[in-house]
Parts: structure tokens; sequence; C-alpha cells
């Protein structure tokens, strides 16, 4: 589809500064552009630092596209003939039909990407009791974790790639990708756990992950103010998939089998897809693909507050996910034969949606990094208070819908909280490195709470509880460190 009418105009090539490596990959938004004042050399605009409204930032002042337009006609004549081509970016509309469309596709993308992974406990439920049930639980959950790992080890890749060459063959090639892991995934065996290896955790993550990055990124492309809402929704098409595709395997496998049950998941993939290539539409020109080095940025480190803030990511993510994948089977191992036990993961992804939202609702009023720490330290004080005092049926369904609620911030808010402390030009590239940073801790989270239950019994479950609560305060402590390295004022909206 056409990207549209542009604007060009012509400045001397003396002031034009040399491009920077791109910001916009992930999670990010586009200031307007503001051509330059004479005699003030111009500019080129950057990605902004906004994924979500951030009000204590200074306000940038805007200009209308009539004032844009004298100020490029008066830079022209003062030019000369010494010209280059300098392009106006386009300006997220922040609505309209082609907008919305965009996000329902961006939605059904990020259904059935993420929302498959958010619902590897059904998966990690069934291979332990069936399918795979001559391994180890640390084994099966590597799984799930390696699946996690995958996703977010090319993040800052995928983006560059969506950057390079746009959605209208990025999002394709992704569900060719994704569908076909599927069909893989169906022909699998049993006992033969490579296999699922191979299909589940490799093939489509890699498909995933230039699916839903890219589903992310095209957020910035249409919207700026509404830009929370639009995330809001493609963050609940994901965890909405985590209500489905659990509830579908716990009642077609026994009807079906697992072969025919994943061929279904399949068809609606593909039906998503489908829909996806039909409504998303591209709204910027491509970019040339960076160079490698350019992708991460391991120099942010050098700031505390960035080496505090990915410290305090990686010892969340290290226990986030246990719940996740673990709460279901200790509600069978202590309640066998009860008819909730299916629907836990279901109940825990369905409120993570209010907790995905929300920040974009509140952050503005609590601050960024407040919200962040305090969500993540309230997410470990429910699994010490109420996971592992009772595996009684109320006690678990009161944790997983509190639980839900209060991880989902932390899901939302790394790349706002990024991109306040990166320069401009750096967020992508600080992005994808702190989501590779956190890829360890997926990788190696779930596996070492599955060594705890080796032998699933109540004392078992419980040294795998205490470790996912201990982690989980630990990396609010360094949350909590990089909020006091940003602002010490104890009551500031940061």
């Amino acid at each position: 589809m056409p990207y549209g009418s542009h604007i060009q105009t012509t400045v001397p090539t003396s002031q034009i500064p040399t491009p920077l490596a791109s910001s916009s990959t992930l999670h990010t938004d586009v200031e307007d552009y503001h051509p330059p004042r004479i005699p003030r050399p111009p500019f080129t605009p950057l990605a902004s630092s906004d994924t979500l409204i951030h009000h204590d930032e200074p306000k940038q002042e805007t200009t209308s596209n009539s004032e844009k337009y004298q100020d490029i006609e008066a830079l022209k004549l003062k030019a000369g003939s010494a010209v280059t081509t300098l392009e106006v970016p386009y300006t997220p509309p922040d609505g309209g039909y082609k907008a919305w469309s965009t996000v329902l596709g961006a939605s059904l993308v990020a259904f059935s990407t993420f929302g498959f992974s958010n619902g590897y406990g059904a998966f990690s439920d069934f291979y332990n009791a069936q399918y795979l049930s001559n391994f180890s639980p640390t084994l099966i959950s590597m799984i799930g974790a390696l699946q996690v790992f995958m996703l977010y080890i090319f993040a800052g890749v995928a983006g560059a790639v969506f950057d390079a060459i746009g959605p209208r063959y990025l999002i394709p090639s992704s569900g060719f990708i994704v569908v076909l892991s599927l069909l893989l995934l169906s022909f699998t065996q049993p006992q033969k756990i490579y296999q699922q290896f191979l299909c589940q955790s490799v093939l489509f993550s890699i498909g995933a992950t230039f699916g839903f990055f890219p589903a992310i990124a095209l957020m910035s492309h249409w919207f700026k103010m509404k830009m929370p809402y639009a995330v809001g929704c493609l963050v609940s098409g994901a965890s909405l998939g985590g209500i489905i595709f659990p509830i579908m395997l716990n009642k077609l496998i026994p009807r079906i089998g697992f072969g025919w049950t994943i061929r279904v998941i399949a068809l609606i993939s593909l039906f998503c897809y489908v829909v996806a290539v039909l409504t998303i539409y591209p709204r910027r020109p491509t970019k040339p693909l960076p160079r490698f080095t350019k992708l991460f940025d391991f120099a942010g480190f050098k700031d505390p507050c960035y080496l505090f803030l990915a410290l305090g990511c990686w010892f969340a993510v290290f226990s986030i996910w246990n719940p996740f994948f673990y709460v279901g089977l200790s509600a069978k191992m202590a309640n066998p034969g009860s008819s909730l036990n299916e629907y836990y993961l279901a109940i825990l992804c369905a409120t993570s949606i209010v907790g995905r939202v929300s920040p974009g609702l509140i952050a503005f009023k609590v601050g960024r990094f407040n919200l962040m720490w305090m969500s993540t330290c309230l997410s470990a004080a429910l699994i010490f208070a109420l996971w592992y005092t009772s595996f009684a049926e109320a006690n678990l369904v009161t944790f997983v819908v509190l639980y839900g609620i209060a991880a989902g911030p932390f899901f939302t808010l790394i790349p706002p909280c990024v991109a306040s402390i990166s320069p401009i030009d750096k967020v992508g590239a600080r992005l994808g490195t702190i989501y590779a940073f956190m890829a360890s801790a997926c990788l190696a989270g779930t596996p070492i709470g599955g060594m705890f239950i080796r032998t699933e019994t109540e004392t078992n479950f419980k040294h795998l509880i205490l470790f996912s609560g201990l982690m989980a305060f630990v990396g609010a402590g360094f949350l909590f460190a990089a909020r006091m390295l940003r602002d010490r004022r104890v009551f500031a909206i940061i």
C-alpha cells in the first residue's frame, strides 16, 4: 500500500547533521517534526522516547503545518544551489480507520505469538503428566524458557529488520514460520523431547519474534497521545492468547488428541495472520539496515541508573514466569481431580490484562519507575503471602487474580523506563540490549525452579515459591535503587 505523499525540500549539505542510529524499532514513538527557524541550523528529528504519556518530562514546542512549510521554504531560498534532500517524517495521526485497523491486525499477531507463549503452563502440565513423562520437570520447563529466551534475544534484530523492510513482507513471513512450526509440532512424537525443542522453542520463536516486536513498533507509527491505549489493545491480545490456548489444550486433547489440537491452533493462527496482513497498514518509509554493532548499546551499563534498572529487570524476570509455569502444577499436586486445576493459568492471564493495560492510564500520575518497583515488590509479597501459605483452592484463586494484576505492569513499563534515561538516538539499541540481558534470566529462571520439584510434594513446591519470592524482592530492590538514582526525592513522580 502506498505510504502517501511527503514533503521534500533542499537545504545546504553542510548544514545536515550525520544520521544517527535508529532508536525507533521497539516501543518507541516519533515526535512531530520541527524544522529549523533561521538562523539556527536544521536538525533531523529522531524517535521519541515516549511509549507512555510522560508528564514528568519537559514538553516540546509545537509547530503548525503551515509554519513548518514556511520555514522550509525560507530555508530553501536561503540555501541557494547547494542542495541535498531532506524528508519530513510522517507525524502519527493518532487515530483514523487505518490506525485502528492496524491495531486490530497487530493485536491478532500478538495473540498468535506471545499469547501462545503465555499459555506454555498448560503445555508444561500436559508434558509432565503424559507426553514427556520420561523427562524431568526441569528439562520440560526448558522448552518454555528457551521459547521466551529466543523471543527476547532477537528483539533488537527484529526491530532493525522491520525498519529495513517494513510490515508488508515481514508480517506474512512471520505468519508462515509460525504456522509451519505449529504444524510440525502437531506431528511430534511422545517422549521425543528434542522434537518439541526444535518446533516449539526454536522455529516458533523465530517466527514469533519477527511478528510480535514489529507489531509493537507499528503502534508508534500511527499513535502518539493515544499510544497507551493502542499498546494496551496489543498486550491484551497477547494475554487473551494466554487464556484461550490453555483452555483449548485442556478441553480438546482428551477428545481429539494432541496432534489435532495443535492443528486447530495452527488454523486459528493462520486466520489471525491473514486478517493481520489485510488490516495492517505501513506508514513510514523503510530505512537502511544498521550495522550489527548498532543494534545493541553495552556502553549504557556505564550509567548507574540504567545498570540498576537492568539488574532489577534481570532478577524480576528470573522469577516472574514461575507462577505462570507452575501454579497449575502445584494445584494438581495439592487438589487432584479439582475442576479448577485447568483454569488457574487462564485466570492468571485474564487478570494480567488489567495489569498490562493500567500503566497507560495511571503511570503519568504515579510515575513509571515508581509503578514498576512497587508492582514488582507487590508481586513478591503476594508470592509469599498467598502462594506459599496455602494450596487451598480459594487461596490459589485469590493469588492468581491478584498476581496477574500486580505482575502485569512489569512487562509494559520496561520500554518507557529505558527510554526516559537513554539518549534519544540510542533508545532502540538500549532496549535491545536490556531485552538481550534479560533473556539469560528467562532461560535459567524456570528450569532452576523446576529443579526444586523433581518430586512433586508440598515441601518441594514451597522451596520453589521461596526461591521465586526472594528473587522478585531482590529485583524490586534494584528497581527501587534505579528510581532513587533518577530522583532522590521520595515523593517525586518518576
